[in-house]
């Protein structure tokens, strides 16, 4: 479980790194990373969206864990502030946990990386 403060839970905050955020994607999920204006000095925060495509409730359960505990190991790697919402595709029901973090890996480095370039 992800710590409470560290939880996106207004759907604001969902549209806003969804949105004005920086994307990257992998066959198995969607990356978006953005900077909360409205909270600079707050901790980072996470949502997860795992859709009905995914597959029915107990792999999307499944799936959610796995995505939690991949992020609750990378916090650190956020800066305070930001916004990351993870939003896993049907091929994330087929992928193992070392391949979902290898690609949560990639894709926060690729979204970290651009959104560099627009703030320079």
């Amino acid at each position: 479980m992800l710590p409470s403060a560290h939880r996106i839970r207004s759907s604001d905050q969902f549209g806003l790194a969804v949105r004005r955020g920086v994307r990257a994607g992998k066959s198995t999920m969607v990356v978006h990373l953005a900077s909360n204006a409205e909270a600079p000095d707050a901790p980072p925060s996470v949502g997860f969206v795992v859709s009905k495509a995914v597959g029915n409730a107990v792999t999307r359960n499944l799936v959610k864990r796995r995505l939690r505990a991949i992020t609750r190991e990378r916090l650190p790697r956020l800066t305070p502030g930001e916004l990351l919402v993870v939003r896993a595709l049907p091929h994330a029901s087929l992928a193992s946990f070392d391949q979902l973090g290898q690609d949560f890996d990639r894709l926060l480095v690729t979204c970290q990386h651009k959104k560099a370039k627009v703030r320079s």
